[in-house]
């Protein structure tokens, strides 16, 4: 007994003392853990202050049939059950009965109740027969997940972009960092029934949300520019196409549409095409050949050229104006505003056909040879060959002159085209006006200037002029309109077909096609007073329908520049540019409100804005469905009627 006492002794001084610290470590780890608090992402906002992107929360609930069975609350409330049900998803309790006893009989323990169910329904659902029960009495299982909605829709979805499973895009990609916020932690102890409650009364770390992101974008803006471009790529059947609108002076870029073609011929936002492709822009960069002659004043735009026959060639290759026997003897100015192929390639060929590198360094002056360095990601690369290049050849710079053998984006000729209606300042396109964290300013960004002047005001004022009669009197004449100005500049261009080999080996392409077409149309207004710049792009339009940039894309300009003009009256009022957010605590407590509540029926909505009324009434279980932008301004079910899961509203906004 002495031994066996001293054994106990020993063993009891060896776990105090010797091997304390492990177990006590052991202890800690089973019955102490951090919990993370996970900091909210931040939102992405217009400019307006309207929300173009959030996090919200979604539940798929399913049940554990077996543990209702057997704790024997299943045979007393499987029809009070499937009533509630009912009632929150539209179909009929008949329909639920009949799945949850057939889910009995199979002993199923992960059955599928509801997908996609917002915060408010998934709460009702936790006092529902059986599932009030819990876990493990009721089998009420509820797998959370945090999605990014856009309120709007998927309107200019490629810019807002995303950062998840998928990768990063846009500016969510972009700024995913400053968005993300930073977790907070929290000590818990495990206490009975396999239960954990914090240690302390404080988090040891508060969780920082996200930064939330104020862009640029104009919702009704960009509700134009996709409308107007949509219809268009729907008539014409193209493949794809982009519109952008950018604000003269500060380069802020208020709309930008990006429609790719699906495999059933609807549309919707497949790439960022604006600020993505490069391509060859044909005629729209004859504006940059005739302002480079006349800055360095070796033409005016009364300088005659003789455009012949309209076809020429230049060591063999032919080049050829659209109007079959050409435009004669016509000044510079002409040339451009019926945009003859054959006017501009003489008059580059004759003053720059011997010094072509002076011709390059202009056009890297106005921001053709490299790209522009936006933030968000994926900027495609511009391509203006040189003269010491291998690729360069005997037919290089006249080629140039007209648009061909060179590959810039949408964004860099909307760029040189807004600073000749900036009076040569060239800004930098932005998509993001402030970072802001709990209402708070905490980063600006500024306009920046890539290029005070890139002309002189006399050649700005002339290109100015010929740009204004190309919609009076020359390709553009089919959008003239006597109640506003336009300015800008017509472009069609055959596409190349790359050479490549096909499946039996051979090569095939190397050519430029007579079927496929990119049509666009780039220009500013008012013409006197300019406001916005704005681009249109279109890639393969049907070409029995029309492929000219003035039948395809300038009706899409003029469209757009009509509407905004209309809706947003021009004049010499001072904008503050500093947009307020001073009362969006307010409104979200009341959106909180309004939410929470328990419906019956339907409620009226009419007066909310479309983003807070779409919450609202997806939360309750409708379907909804919108057009226009805006505040609410009528509904398609009357209020007061009996709320039915699943039924559609149609809400026009103002």
């Amino acid at each position: 007994m002495t031994l066996f006492l001293l054994v106990i002794v020993f063993r009891v001084f060896s776990i105090q003392y010797t091997e304390g610290e492990k177990y006590r470590k052991l202890s800690t780890e089973l019955t102490i853990k951090q919990d993370t608090i996970y900091a909210n992402k931040g939102n992405v906002y217009a400019a307006d202050g309207n929300l173009l992107a959030t996090s919200m929360s979604r539940f798929t609930i399913r049940m554990d049939v077996v543990s209702a069975v057997r704790s024997g609350v299943f045979e007393k409330n499987v029809v009070g059950l499937s009533q509630e049900l009912s009632r929150l998803l539209g179909k009929t309790p008949a329909f639920y009965q009949k799945k949850l006893n057939r889910a009995k009989n199979k002993k199923s323990r992960y059955l599928l109740i509801a997908r996609n169910v917002g915060y408010t329904d998934y709460l009702k659902m936790k006092q529902f027969p059986i599932f009030n029960k819990g876990v493990y009495k009721g089998g009420f299982i509820a797998e959370h997940k945090t999605v990014r909605a856009h309120p709007i829709g998927k309107i200019a979805a490629r810019t807002i972009g995303y950062d998840d499973y998928r990768g990063e895009a846009g500016i969510e990609g972009a700024f995913a960092d400053y968005m993300e916020g930073e977790n907070g932690l929290r000590w818990k102890q495990k206490i009975a029934k396999n239960q954990w409650k914090p240690i302390n009364d404080v988090n040891e770390k508060e969780p920082i949300d996200g930064h939330d992101i104020i862009t640029t974008l104009d919702v009704n803006i960009q509700d134009i520019t996709h409308h107007a471009l949509l219809s268009r790529l729907e008539y014409f059947e193209a493949d794809h196409g982009c519109a952008v609108v950018m604000e003269t002076a500060t380069g802020e870029i208020k709309a930008i549409s990006n429609l790719g073609k699906t495999s059933k011929g609807t549309y919707y936002e497949k790439r960022n095409y604006a600020v993505w492709e490069s391509h060859e822009p044909g005629s729209t960069f004859k504006l940059a050949s005739l302002m480079i002659a006349l800055d360095d004043k070796v033409i005016d735009t009364s300088t005659v050229v003789d455009t012949e026959k309209g076809k020429i060639y230049i060591h063999n290759r032919k080049v050829e104006d659209s109007r079959r026997g050409g435009y004669g003897k016509i000044s510079a100015a002409r040339v451009f505003e019926v945009s003859s192929n054959v006017g501009i390639v003489k008059l580059i060929k004759k003053y720059y056909d011997d010094k072509p590198q002076k011709f390059i360094d202009k056009l890297e002056e106005y921001g053709f040879t490299k790209p522009i360095g936006f933030q968000i990601k994926g900027e495609g690369k511009p391509y203006v060959p040189k003269p010491k290049d291998k690729s360069w050849s005997k037919i290089s710079l006249e080629w140039m002159s007209w648009g061909y053998g060179v590959s810039v984006t949408p964004m860099q000729t909307l760029m040189f085209y807004n600073a000749v209606a900036n009076n040569g300042v060239m800004v930098k396109p932005r998509f993001i006006k402030e970072l802001r964290r709990q209402d708070k300013t905490e980063k600006v960004f500024e306009a920046e200037i890539l290029n005070s002047k890139i002309a002189s005001n006399e050649t700005l004022n002339k290109i100015k002029k010929v740009m204004e009669d190309v919609v009076v009197k020359g390709t553009a004449d089919n959008i003239y309109s006597s109640n506003f100005s336009m300015a800008g500049k017509t472009g069609t261009a055959k596409k190349y077909i790359p050479r490549t080999k096909n499946k039996e080996g051979k090569w095939e392409g190397g050519y430029y096609s007579t079927k496929h077409y990119v049509a666009s149309f780039a220009g500013f207004f008012p013409a006197d007073k300019p406001k916005y710049s704005c681009i249109v792009v279109v890639h393969d339009p049907k070409k029995e329908k029309g492929y000219y940039g003035a039948t395809v894309a300038a009706p899409v300009f003029k469209e757009i520049a009509q509407k905004i003009y209309t809706t947003t009256p021009v004049d010499n009022q001072s904008v503050d540019s500093k947009v307020e957010f001073v009362d969006i605590n307010n409104q979200f407590k009341k959106f909180d409100d309004k939410i929470s509540k328990e419906y019956q029926t339907i409620p009226d909505v009419r007066g909310m804005s479309g983003m807070d009324a779409l919450a609202l009434l997806e939360n309750i279980g409708l379907k909804v469905q919108f057009t226009g932008v805006g505040k609410v301004k009528s509904q398609s079910l009357k209020k007061g009627e009996k709320l039915i899961k699943g039924k559609t509203i149609i809400l026009k906004l103002s």
